[in-house]
């Protein structure tokens, strides 16, 4: 249940924020449920290795290094789901700070009492 929640938040902040954002082009919901599908598992296969790859980069610039991680994953999902484009690196950095944002939002709109998985 947590899981389809959470793909939902996600797959709304993906179609969101390619309507604020003119170098973000997502075509259809459907793209933008794929796209959330794809970042999530990037996110947990992908993510870590390059993080675990880039520790003194991301320790010397106090962890913001991150962001561009995360704007590297960005544009392999670009290149993995058709219907989404990003037009290049600072739209996939920008991307993925106003996805953060709006998941924040989101998340923050439904203050419902999920059950925890406990």
């Amino acid at each position: 249940m947590r899981f389809i929640f959470q793909l939902t938040i996600s797959t709304l902040a993906i179609f969101v924020t390619s309507l604020l954002l003119p170098g973000v082009h997502v075509d259809t919901i459907l793209t933008a449920i794929i796209v959330a599908a794809v970042l999530a598992f990037l996110n947990s296969v992908v993510k870590p290795f390059m993080i675990l790859l880039t520790i003194p980069v991301t320790i010397f610039s106090f962890g913001i290094f991150l962001l561009f991680i995360n704007a590297f994953v960005i544009l392999i999902a670009d290149r993995i789901v058709d219907g989404f484009e990003i037009d290049g690196f600072g739209w996939a950095f920008l991307f993925g700070i106003v996805q953060w944002v709006v998941t924040i939002v989101f998340e923050n709109l439904n203050n419902t009492n999920l059950p925890k998985n406990e």
